[in-house]
């Protein structure tokens, strides 16, 4: 299975990703409040976040986050959609936004559009393995 890995340390903070994500998904619009992609920027330091899936309950472990020697809410940071955050809606409609990977194949946008590779798409081989090893334990079970 694919996914975007997310280095913060390439990124500049350029917000590029924001703009592709939206244009693609609402045509000839550059909105970032649209966008399934919210880079978070901290002086010198930025944070992409990919939009999630929705939950209908707001989290309730409030954490903080030591990044680099910075602190962070938990929330800011958390890819979910959720009643507490105002991020990853659709604005005036408040409906969940999440990333989709732009299709099936994946051929995410925001990844074409990195120049400093702070987003690339992986193979996600620990599901994988995880799933051979499950269906292995289930062949010698069975």
């Amino acid at each position: 299975m694919a996914k975007i890995k997310v280095d913060h340390t390439k990124c500049t903070g350029c917000r590029s990703c924001e703009l592709i994500c939206s244009l693609h998904h609402i045509d000839n619009t550059f909105n970032p409040k649209r966008a399934r992609i919210k880079v978070y920027i901290d002086g010198e330091h930025h944070y992409p976040v990919i939009a999630g899936p929705y939950t209908d309950a707001e989290c309730t472990a409030k954490n903080t986050v030591i990044i680099a020697g910075h602190e962070y809410d938990e929330c800011e940071l958390c890819r979910a959609s959720c009643p507490a955050k105002p991020v990853f809606k659709e604005p005036g409609e408040e409906i969940p936004l999440k990333c989709d990977f732009c299709g099936d194949p994946p051929d995410p946008q925001c990844i074409k559009v990195c120049v400093t590779e702070a987003l690339t798409l992986i193979e996600d081989t620990e599901d994988k393995e995880d799933k051979e090893d499950k269906e292995d334990k289930e062949d010698k079970e069975g």
